[in-house]
C-alpha cells in the first residue's frame, strides 16, 4: 500500500468543471496545494488520471512526511501541528513520528484527521530553483504534470 502525495501544480483558468470539481473533492483548490491519499481508496486512480492535467503524484517517503508535517502541518486556527498536539488529541504519544508511520501503514488515512481539527491539506511554496521542466507536460515527456513516483520527495523538498 502507497501514499500518494499529491500537489496541484496550475491554477484555476480554463478549467473543465469535472477536472474542476475532481480537483475540489482532492482538497486541491489552488495553486501549490498538496494533499495525501492512500493508492487503496476506492476510485483515486481514476480521479487523479482525470487531474493529470493540472496535478502531480507519487509515493512519499517517511522523511519527507515527517519534514511536511512539521514544517506544513496546520491544525485550525492556522497554527502549526505539534507533536503536543497530535498526542493530546490523536493520542500518540510518539508525536509526529507515530503519526507519520500510522499513515504509511494505512491505519489512519490524513483526510478523515479533520474531525481532530488537523487540516487536510498543506500550502506549499513554489519550489526553490524552479521547476527543472515545463510545467505543461507530463514527466514522462520532460515535463512536470502527471505521476513521477518516488522523485515527488525532491520537489517536495523543494517547496517546503
Amino acid at each position: 500500500m502507497a501514499l500518494y502525495a499529491v500537489i496541484r501544480l496550475r491554477g484555476t483558468a480554463d478549467v473543465h468543471p469535472d477536472v474542476e470539481k475532481t480537483l475540489y473533492l482532492l482538497r486541491l483548490r489552488r495553486k501549490y496545494a498538496a494533499s495525501l491519499y492512500h493508492d487503496s481508496l476506492p476510485g483515486i486512480v481514476s480521479m487523479l488520471r482525470k487531474v493529470q492535467d493540472w496535478a502531480t503524484w507519487g509515493e512519499i517517503d517517511r522523511e519527507t512526511l515527517i519534514k511536511l508535517l512539521y514544517t506544513r502541518g496546520r491544525v485550525l486556527g492556522d497554527r502549526p501541528l505539534t507533536d503536543q498536539y497530535v498526542a493530546e488529541k490523536l493520542d500518540l504519544y510518539g508525536g509526529i513520528p507515530e503519526l507519520a508511520d500510522k499513515l504509511l501503514s494505512g491505519e489512519l488515512y490524513f483526510h478523515k484527521l479533520d474531525k481532530y481539527g488537523i487540516k487536510p491539506f498543506f500550502r506549499l511554496h513554489p519550489p526553490r530553483g524552479g521547476f527543472k521542466n515545463t510545467i505543461k507536460r507530463h514527466y514522462t515527456n520532460s515535463g512536470e504534470l502527471g505521476y513521477r513516483g518516488s522523485t515527488i520527495n525532491e520537489l517536495i523538498i523543494k517547496m517546503l
